[in-house]
């Protein structure tokens, strides 16, 4: 009996190692270069071994991802494409094969799954085209004193807390800030977060984001075994989208009741009563029920929250590794301020040199390391026989990219001046994707960057910067799909004596 059971596992085991390389002879099929993986689990382990764009990066590097390279996520095979000229083709001239992303199923009651990000098809097209306004100049402009007086406060509360101690973590304030800006610009909310020494919203929203080994594990799992992670009865939505969704639905009673505003919230409840007749299933008022409403504020709320944080995080910490650098953005600012009285919105939009140090550091530390796609119908890789079939993944290394030699000389230098007006020319496209490309780019990229500029710029006018002790290189966060400093970012901030 014994040695029939052995004889039953030998075979079981035998008959999915045959099956697992008959599934992942897919890229080699096709005669593309594929990356080393294991039987079954394909390159699912890299995540566990290194972050997310270490690992990317040694296939780019060594196994032909800066042209293309297949992988695969157990059995699902994904095409890593380092070319910027067939990224180009991808991403914009033949997006209509890729308008989807990577979803995480549809789950009851699930908000992750009705957010933007995670919408496929006409709904996204909808979706994208009734939020798209809020990121207008004129909406832009109309912020910007709000982002101001934030900008104020974030000083205030950093020269306070320097009288005491120097070394401010420039993570947790800029985070603060984020919050603050994003709450005021887009809701009305007043979360009041640097003025508090436990703010709730941020520190719900790092929690959302900080992760630890077993939720990373589980994060994985909902992501690449969606249906499997749906019937063990695990939830998609973290408990703090619950805390953000609640004020959120707090907001939106005030507003059904009179109070409004003009901001992104009035936005979507507007377009959803003026298509109050239509039936259709793409229609504004289909796509925006109650749920998906307050899934999109939720989703700008936490989603705005780390990106902006951490990319200004990163510029104060290359700033104070460059002091020459610093004191020539010191020098444009203050120059502005001389002509104009204060910082102004075009002024800060068009400081070329503000926007350079933004660019660079966006290029150095990407938020987001590993963009993707789903295949929505088939496709012919440009300059190739291959086909790549419905349902595959395509992936850009934008970390491997913004560091490559070949297009960034000196990659790891903090250099502005490639971002400058008379060497943007030498800039290959498609080797600076901070925010993605094409139709599918990051909606709130006009908004990041001006409550970014906004931030520096006053922090850089009101404070001299250096490096903190132990914190000369940074650490980034091992278990994380975003690329964010791990305990914080401490920086010297030494308030400007006035001359």
């Amino acid at each position: 009996m014994l040695v029939e059971i052995w004889l039953a596992v030998v075979a079981v085991v035998l008959a999915l190692l045959w099956y697992s390389k008959h599934r992942h002879n897919y890229w080699a099929s096709k005669g593309i270069p594929t990356a080393p993986h294991l039987p079954l689990i394909g390159n699912l382990h890299e995540g566990f071994v290194r972050p997310l764009w270490e690992s990317t990066d040694k296939i780019y590097k060594y196994h032909g991802g800066s042209k293309f390279c297949g992988r695969y996520e157990g059995f699902r095979p994904a095409l890593l494409i380092g070319d910027p000229d067939i990224l180009r083709e991808v991403l914009v001239k033949d997006f209509d094969h890729f308008v989807d992303r990577r979803t995480f199923g549809d789950q009851k009651d699930s908000l992750l799954t009705e957010m933007l990000t995670n919408k496929t098809g006409d709904k996204w097209k909808v979706l994208r085209s009734i939020m798209s306004p809020t990121f207008s100049s004129g909406k832009m402009k109309s912020m910007f004193p709000l982002v101001c007086k934030n900008g104020d406060t974030l000083i205030s509360s950093c020269l306070r807390d320097a009288a005491k101690n120097p070394a401010i973590d420039m993570k947790d304030k800029f985070g603060r800030f984020t919050m603050d800006t994003i709450a005021s610009c887009a809701f009305g909310i007043e979360s009041n977060s640097l003025e508090k020494e436990k703010p709730e919203f941020t520190q719900k929203a790092e929690t959302f984001f900080s992760m630890t080994p077993l939720k990373f594990m589980r994060f994985i799992f909902m992501i690449f075994f969606p249906n499997l992670y749906y019937a063990l009865g695990f939830k998609v939505d973290a408990p703090e989208v619950k805390f953000f969704s609640d004020v959120v639905k707090m907001t939106i009673a005030s507003r059904e009741a009179g109070q409004q505003r003009g901001d992104f919230l009035d936005l979507m409840l507007e377009a959803r009563a003026e298509d109050g007749g239509s039936n259709s299933t793409t229609s504004a008022k289909h796509v925006l029920a109650d749920r998906t409403i307050v899934a999109q504020c939720t989703m700008f709320l936490i989603v705005g929250y780390d990106a902006t944080a951490s990319t200004l995080a990163f510029a104060s910490h290359l700033l104070a590794k460059n002091p020459k650098e610093q004191e020539r953005l010191r020098k444009e600012l203050q120059e502005l301020v001389r002509q104009e009285g204060e910082l102004t919105y075009h002024g800060v939009m068009e400081a070329k040199f503000l926007d350079a140090c933004i660019q660079e550091t966006l290029r150095i530390y990407p938020p987001g390391a590993v963009g993707e796609r789903v295949c929505t119908k088939p496709y012919k890789v440009p300059g190739t026989d291959v086909v790549l079939r419905v349902g595959d993944l395509i992936q850009f290394p934008i970390w491997s990219i913004h560091r490559d030699p070949r297009y960034w000389p000196e990659p790891l230098k903090f250099r502005p001046d490639r971002f400058m007006p008379e060497n943007k020319a030498n800039i290959k496209h498609f080797t600076h994707m901070p925010f993605g490309m094409g139709p599918r780019n990051c909606i709130a990229m006009r908004f990041a960057l001006m409550e970014a500029k906004v931030a520096l710029a006053k922090l850089v006018l009101a404070a001299e910067l250096e490096v903190a002790k132990g914190y000369e290189e940074i650490r980034f966060e091992r278990f994380a799909f975003l690329v964010r400093p791990q305990d914080g970012c401490k920086v010297l901030v030494k308030p400007l004596r006035e001359e």
